[in-house]
């Protein structure tokens, strides 16, 4: 077994053996969500400014202990704690032999036990591992739940009195689930932000998590703000608990029905339409920009050949495109913020990545300027795989007859206003037109449209070098005729950068 330790300015992903290098505290708080450590951390410091007694308090993330190992040497360093309370996300089936470990700790020792859901939703199973009484867990757990500065100072101020310090403190205190949000205001209101406006251009939503505004861990939102705002349009930053909750649907609904937005960046993850939910952004009737705050760090993926980690795929790329959002890039990343030398935790934040802020803030200004155009004077073209190199396997989906598909989406194209000319009647003329043209298959087919080195250039950034010899004069073929005979028309005068996630 090769045991690592834990190296500063890394940001460790749970899979390898590792020692978090903690001395015992009296108090011992793990959670899953390393902007819910932050914001206790920074509590505990004030805690201690005002009384150098106060416990000594250890915090942990329990995605740094997916490793057995790793568990085991923690348990071993939190046996003398006089409290140890875990907050999980996904519940038990999560960190099983994390809670199996604490449980036995506990039990072996004789230390109070809270082990709290990581969401808002009760988990009786978590309950009954939990050896503290009822009404001691769920206050903890609640003021985990809503979150900010005050209810992580009175969470500390609670649990010193459950270790035998009496301790004035006041219960959980509800927060807005959502609410408006501007750099350097504390809840403002619509009209402040809009007094803020320096345009008249697009306004654009963003719309994001809760716990960032918790936390203060708000870097990215900033960015984007600063970023829409130089190029004349109108930021409505936006924090929900989730799209799924009354509170933000009602507060969503009533900004779209004040000010119809351009477009909208949306920066939570997940699937909304799941489980037969409605999207309450879909009333904006725009198009909506995802957004990604990527969990792991930039250098491992820039390093890395694979693009972002297994969970943001799922809960930032996959899940969110089922709801029909527009893929955009990841604008921050996960950074150390150092060791806090009060609880001896190795903090993480986010850090915005300025040129792909950037992309993102052109993105939606482009999106905004083709939404103001009428539909007749947009021009759209459908791309379909021609993969395998087999002509019988154009426009191959796994389960989908992509052909018919895309002879609806002209008729549908046509009837909303767009300029579709000559649209095939069915799937077997669209597939017959394809054909007639060159194809992976059949390359040397007559092509009918054709682009110059030049333009095909701008289209594709990387391939700026000089044109093969002898066809510097010559235009290079379209893969085939979908560009305009299958949309009914030519190709635009510009395309954005290609980028991946």
């Amino acid at each position: 077994m090769h045991l690592l330790a834990t190296i500063p300015g890394t940001i460790p992903d749970g899979s390898a053996a590792v020692d978090l290098a903690q001395s015992p505290g009296d108090i011992v708080l793990l959670s899953s969500a390393d902007t819910e450590l932050a914001l206790l951390a920074v509590a505990q410091t004030r805690l201690r400014a005002r009384d150098p007694l106060v416990p000594c308090l250890r915090l942990a993330s329990v995605l740094r202990l997916g490793h057995n190992f790793s568990v085991d040497l923690y348990t071993e360093t939190v046996a003398s704690a006089r409290l140890i309370i875990a907050r999980l996300l996904g519940g038990r089936g999560y960190w099983p032999y994390g809670v199996e470990s604490l449980v036995e700790t506990c039990r072996t020792h004789g230390i109070p036990l809270a082990l709290l859901p990581g969401d808002d939703k009760p988990d009786p199973e978590l309950a009954d591992a939990s050896t503290l009484p009822p009404d001691a867990v769920h206050r903890l757990w609640r003021y985990l739940v809503e979150g900010g500065p005050a209810n992580a100072e009175n969470l500390l101020r609670y649990t010193r009195s459950l270790i035998g310090h009496e301790t004035a403190w006041a219960e959980p205190a509800a927060l807005v689930r959502a609410g408006f949000y501007w750099p350097g205001r504390t809840l403002p209101s619509r009209e402040e932000i809009a007094a803020a406006w320096r345009s008249d251009g697009g306004l654009v939503p963003i719309v994001f998590y809760r716990a960032l505004v918790q936390s203060g861990n708000t870097a990215p939102v900033d960015a984007l703000v600063d970023a829409l705002a130089a190029r004349r349009l109108r930021p409505l930053p936006i924090f929900v608990h989730s799209l799924k909750d009354g509170e933000a649907t009602a507060l969503l609904g009533a900004a779209f029905a004040a000010a119809p937005p351009a477009v909208i960046l949306n920066a939570t993850g997940f699937s909304v339409r799941m489980g037969a939910g409605s999207d309450p952004l879909a009333a904006a009737d725009c198009p909506i920009l995802q957004v990604v705050f990527a969990g792991n760090d930039e250098d491992s993926w820039r390093a890395g050949s694979r693009g972002l980690g297994p969970r943001d795929l799922a809960m930032n790329v996959a899940l969110p495109e089922i709801d029909g959002r527009i893929m955009s890039r990841a604008v921050s990343f996960k950074a150390p913020l150092g060791r806090d030398p009060e609880t001896e935790a190795d903090l993480v934040g986010y850090r915005p990545v300025a040129d792909r802020v950037a992309f993102v803030a052109d993105l939606a200004r482009n999106w905004a300027r083709l939404r103001a155009k009428p539909p007749a004077e947009r021009r759209v073209a459908l791309i379909l795989a021609n993969y395998p190199n087999r002509d019988g396997r154009i426009g191959n989906g796994v389960g989908l007859d992509t052909p018919a598909s895309a002879v609806a989406i002209l008729r549908g194209l046509a009837g909303a206003g767009y300029r579709i000319a000559d649209p095939p009647e069915d799937a077997e003329t669209l597939v017959r037109r394809l054909l007639a043209g060159p194809t992976n298959a059949n390359p040397e087919a007559p092509a009918e449209e054709t682009l110059s080195f030049a333009d095909y250039s701008v289209f594709l950034p990387s391939s700026r070098r000089s044109p093969p010899a002898g066809d510097r004069a010559s235009a290079i073929r379209s893969s085939g005729r979908a560009g305009s005979i299958a949309a009914g028309l030519p190709f635009p005068a510009s395309a954005p950068a290609m980028s991946r996630c």
